[in-house]
């Protein structure tokens, strides 16, 4: 038998100053994700894949070992300022924020929320009686 040749992947370094981070705290998990400006995505974590499980997933520190996370993976490729994008009512949100603000050597442009609002849309379902 002849051996296999195992090829590595070659880890493609982007020189991004400028980015965009997108938080996404849900009631379950916390997602992030950090693209350039055009929107393609640059590193992304979460506290799931952190290894957090169950309800841990949800709380404040998940959120922000995610958010840390994707911020060293992103320095990787050089990048200096961020916009930050929140959505969601998690209870990481404003964890998530501040602990960006704590990351070294990144500056943060503009905070804004992007959560779905309904405008009063499909009608409720009528009223339980008891």
């Amino acid at each position: 038998m002849a051996k296999r040749k195992v090829i590595k992947k070659k880890i493609v370094r982007k020189n991004i100053a400028k980015g965009i981070v997108y938080i996404s705290a849900t009631f379950n998990n916390t997602m992030v994700t950090v693209t350039d400006e055009m929107g393609n995505a640059i590193a992304w974590s979460s506290a799931g894949g952190l290894g957090f499980k169950g309800s841990k997933k949800s709380t404040p520190y998940a959120a922000q070992q995610a958010v840390e996370d994707a911020m060293n993976k992103a320095k990787e490729h050089g990048i200096k300022e961020v916009g930050i994008k929140v959505q969601g009512p998690g209870s990481g949100r404003e964890t998530a924020v501040k602990s960006i603000g704590g990351v070294e050597g990144i500056k943060v442009l503009y905070l804004k929320d992007i959560t779905p609002l309904a405008h009063n849309g499909c009608r409720p379902p009528k009223r339980r009686r008891v």
